[in-house]
């Protein structure tokens, strides 16, 4: 039977690295890839797979990479969203993150295809005292913190509620921070790369998170395809990494002085304004916002047994991600060569 993998946000940081493991791992299968606007396709140039302009808030737009043929198995792998951490509200978060999701659960059932929903660790309710977190199988947006949060949440229970009630075949992943190569829109992570790699950014705060790479979220993703579960929820995550930690390998990668310069919380949280009125003035993503720092402080003691044990997932050293981006970033042109 004909696979047909239908990737929404493909042009986004994820997205396109879904579409890179596609082809190396499923040479035979059809790869759809919907963007915005076939002018914002820069991170699929060149690659082998068929483009579809779109918009997953306006369902009409999307009638011509669904049409699938009844003898065609369709794998729809729903990335696309808003990623937000700025302070000032944004409607368009719900707009893309909820009604967008409702929209391509809609398309799914149409085809009788199978989601993969990428939703976000942040919409898992966050445990006291660093205790470690697992799957869970209800969501409530009133339980997470932040606009985004709230929105994955919402659109994971809607994807739960149209398994349990319209039969869809679906299951959820939850990456945590994703880091890695062909980040073409520069997203906040990779921005501390550049900014660090540059020497634009002097000191950083204390905490931490669980970042992974994008490459391992890929693959776990497409396992997903086949060995995902319906009603089931999994969680993509890598492992703790402190900032400090985080700037040693940096250093190691790039051959810069190490930043050991911390700013108190405190201070970094009185000034987070300031840095997102700069990095708004400068059109880049923002560092350190109110919910950044907020979730560099929160417990992201994330368990991806589950996914190691039902999908094969496996994450691969830290060091290894940051020699990788760093490597690209230069390619890229987007940091000084060595």
């Amino acid at each position: 039977m004909q696979k047909i993998y239908i990737v929404t946000g493909a042009n986004g940081f994820l997205g396109n690295n879904i579409v890179r493991q596609l082809i190396k791992k499923e040479p035979e299968a059809e790869i759809r890839a919907l963007v915005s606007s076939l002018d914002r396709a820069n991170a699929l140039k060149d690659l082998k797979c068929q483009i579809f302009a779109g918009d997953i808030t306006k369902p009409e737009s999307l009638a011509k990479i669904f049409e699938v043929s009844k003898s065609a198995k369709a794998y729809v792998i729903h990335c696309a969203a808003l990623v937000y951490i700025k302070s000032q509200p944004n409607p368009q978060v719900y707009q893309v993150n909820v009604n967008g999701t409702r929209n391509i659960v809609a398309k799914t059932l149409e085809i009788d295809g199978k989601l993969v929903y990428v939703n976000s660790v942040h919409a898992i309710p966050e445990l006291p005292n660093h205790a470690e977190m697992s799957e869970v199988n209800h969501f409530n947006p009133a339980k997470v913190e932040g606009e985004y949060a709230k929105s994955k949440a919402e659109a994971a229970q809607y994807v739960l509620d149209a398994v349990k009630n319209r039969g869809l075949d679906a299951c959820i992943v939850h990456p945590s921070g994703i880091i890695g190569p062909y980040d073409f829109k520069t997203t906040h992570l990779t921005q501390l790369l550049v900014d660090t790699a540059k020497g634009r950014l002097k000191a950083g705060v204390h905490g931490g998170y669980d970042f992974v790479d994008v490459r391992d979220v890929a693959d776990g993703i497409i396992s997903a395809c086949d060995k995902g579960k319906p009603g089931e929820t999994y969680i993509l995550s890598g492992r703790y990494i402190s900032v400090a930690d985080l700037f040693k390998m940096i250093s190691h990668a790039t051959g810069r002085k190490e930043i050991t310069t911390f700013l108190p919380m405190w201070l970094a949280k009185f000034t987070a304004p300031l840095s997102e009125l700069y990095y708004n003035l400068r059109k880049q993503p923002p560092l350190y916002t109110k919910y950044s720092l907020y979730t560099l402080e929160s417990n992201s003691n994330f368990s991806h047994a589950k996914a190691d044990r039902e999908l094969g997932y496996a994450v691969r050293p830290a060091q290894e991600t940051i020699d990788d981006t760093i490597k690209w970033l230069r390619e890229a042109g987007k940091i000084p060569q060595a």
